[in-house]
């Protein structure tokens, strides 16, 4: 299998004009697959009073302008929003756009992060421990297939979810979903990756600790009898527009350790033309 390379434009710290003027770019340039944005409701870096946008809706304005890329959230908080109205989002995202929607999603953030857990509490969310929120993230992902799959009411009574009358119309224009990406390291999420993704997800780093985490995932899909090369492998890794020698070579590390999805993670500001410049310093040279 062929890598494939995509971008992330995080949309903190940033206008919206220069969103949008990155992935219209991207849209025109082959080399570059897939775009994303990140999930989260305040900055988690720079100007604390910085702006942020929230992700799912920027998503559907970026995928109503552009029509060739493939598009997601790396990767959707579940914490964020209850699995039924989330499912109903992604299924708009995912017809706006043509049926270009990856599904990302994982267990939210994690409370030792400096300023992540500042955004539950000033949007009145609530912040389980983490045993609770990887439960969680396993009953997002089967109500959010069952709904996005299922032609007829059903009621689910789960740990932390109970729906009645369950249903989903209009359906995702991909059957029989969209492309389920779970992101995350714990042990706890890539047992849920295991069992519900088709992509799972690493931030990127030390490389041998991917790849012993890539390694757990196998094992975790031998133990329920799932073939392991059916879960692709996706990282993503920061871009250095100062040393693009430095991302190619852990472009080619991550190829090396068997990732065939890659994300690279755009900084702003964005140079013009950065798309372009993309493809042609850090995706061709290592295609």
């Amino acid at each position: 299998m062929a890598p494939s390379f995509g971008i992330m434009t995080a949309p903190s710290q940033v206008d919206y004009a220069d969103v949008l003027r990155v992935w219209r770019e991207a849209d025109t340039v082959p080399e570059i697959e897939h775009a994303w944005l990140f999930d989260h409701l305040m900055p988690i870096f720079g100007d604390p009073a910085g702006p942020t946008y929230e992700g799912w809706t920027l998503l559907s304005a970026l995928a109503a302008h552009t029509r060739r890329l493939r598009l997601g959230v790396m990767v959707t908080s579940n914490r964020f929003r209850p699995p039924a109205l989330l499912a109903k989002i992604a299924t708009t995202v995912d017809i706006v756009s043509g049926g270009r929607l990856d599904f990302g999603i994982g267990v939210g953030s994690r409370p030792s992060h400096p300023l992540a857990r500042r955004e539950y509490d000033a949007h009145g969310l609530p912040f389980h421990d983490a045993a609770y929120a990887v439960a969680g993230l396993a009953e997002a992902c089967t109500l959010i297939r069952r709904l996005w799959t299922e032609d007829e009411p059903f009621d689910f009574h789960g740990t932390q979810h109970r729906l009645t009358g369950a249903f989903g119309s209009p359906k995702p224009v991909q059957r029989p979903h969209p492309p389920i990406l779970i992101g995350g390291r714990s042990s706890a999420t890539l047992r849920v990756a295991a069992e519900h993704a088709d992509i799972w997800n690493i931030p990127g780093g030390d490389i041998d600790d991917v790849t012993r985490r890539s390694a757990l995932l196998d094992r975790y899909c031998k133990d329920i009898g799932r073939d392991p090369a059916n879960l692709t492998r996706s990282i993503h890794l920061p871009v250095s527009y100062d040393r693009p020698g430095d991302t190619r070579a852990a472009i080619r590390e991550a190829i090396d350790a068997g990732f065939r999805h890659l994300v690279l993670g755009l900084p702003a500001p964005y140079p013009a033309d950065v798309a372009r410049w993309t493809a042609d310093e850090l995706i061709g040279p290592s295609a």
